[in-house]
């Protein structure tokens, strides 16, 4: 079962009030859902992967497939104008990362897929096996921060095509590299995880609909994973007037690396 990341210091951050609605926009395994409403708060929550809503049908949510792109369309759809606290966890859950078929892992061997929604319509196959070597190496470099992009990407475009993750890690372990903190793949899958799922375009959407959902006093909690993520919420909290930054520091975790930042609405 997925544990949450920095889970007390997340609902300290939210200020869980009696009866106060708030939204978890990334439900996952429900965990921050579940401690919210152990405190008292009324959840109200919505992911894209329609696994995750499986994974929370026992706990005492109201729940929606969405993506939290359409946060303020969703949020009015349930009647909801302003809220109490608003939850963005943006990593993925154990769930999706071991289950072979997803293709999140380069730890797993399946398909190479990667669409948190399963409705999309491109996959990471699509994007590996149809995008020319320079389109790989802006990919990897923007969304992956591979300062390999080059190599890896002539190297794919030699080895393809590809129908699984195994087939990808192992033409990407066979290039040389100088010693880094993690494997090879690591970056090359966060990109792609990346461009399929849309995720910055989604992460920038969301976070001025958040704020105007807040109540005065609401707050705001968004976990990043990766640095392309936490910039965008950092640059967002710093630059939003509404906003108010709660702490002076974000609360970082080891492993696995996380970053939470929190602001609460003026």
């Amino acid at each position: 079962m997925h544990k949450s990341v920095l889970l007390p210091e997340v609902i300290d951050s939210l200020k869980v009030r009696l009866g106060k609605v708030y939204l978890d926009c990334t439900l996952g395994s429900g965990g921050h859902s579940r401690e919210i409403v152990e405190k008292g708060g009324r959840v109200y929550g919505l992911d894209v992967d329609p696994e995750a809503l499986k994974r929370v049908e026992s706990m005492n949510l109201i729940t929606k497939q969405a993506n939290f792109k359409d946060l303020k369309a969703v949020a009015y759809e349930w009647g909801l104008t302003e809220v109490g606290g608003i939850l963005l966890d943006l990593g993925l859950s154990t769930e999706q990362i071991e289950t072979d078929g997803r293709g999140f892992s380069w730890q797993t061997d399946g398909p190479l897929d990667m669409r948190a929604d399963p409705s999309l319509k491109v996959t990471a196959a699509d994007l590996i096996n149809g995008l020319g070597e320079g389109e790989l190496v802006k990919l990897f470099k923007i969304y992956g921060e591979e300062p390999q992009a080059k190599s890896l990407a002539k190297a794919i475009v030699k080895a393809r095509p590809f129908k699984t993750t195994g087939e990808l890690v192992r033409a990407i372990e066979a290039i040389k590299y100088p010693v880094r903190r993690h494997h090879p793949a690591t970056l090359v899958f966060q990109a792609l995880r990346i461009a399929v799922n849309d995720e910055l375009n989604n992460l920038k959407a969301v976070l001025p609909q958040a704020v105007e959902l807040l109540e005065p006093g609401g707050r705001l909690a968004v976990l990043s994973f990766h640095s392309l993520e936490d910039r965008i919420v950092k640059n967002f909290m710093r630059d939003e007037s509404n906003l108010k930054i709660v702490l002076k520091k974000p609360v970082i975790s080891d492993r696995p690396h996380a970053v939470l930042r929190v602001g609460e609405k003026l």
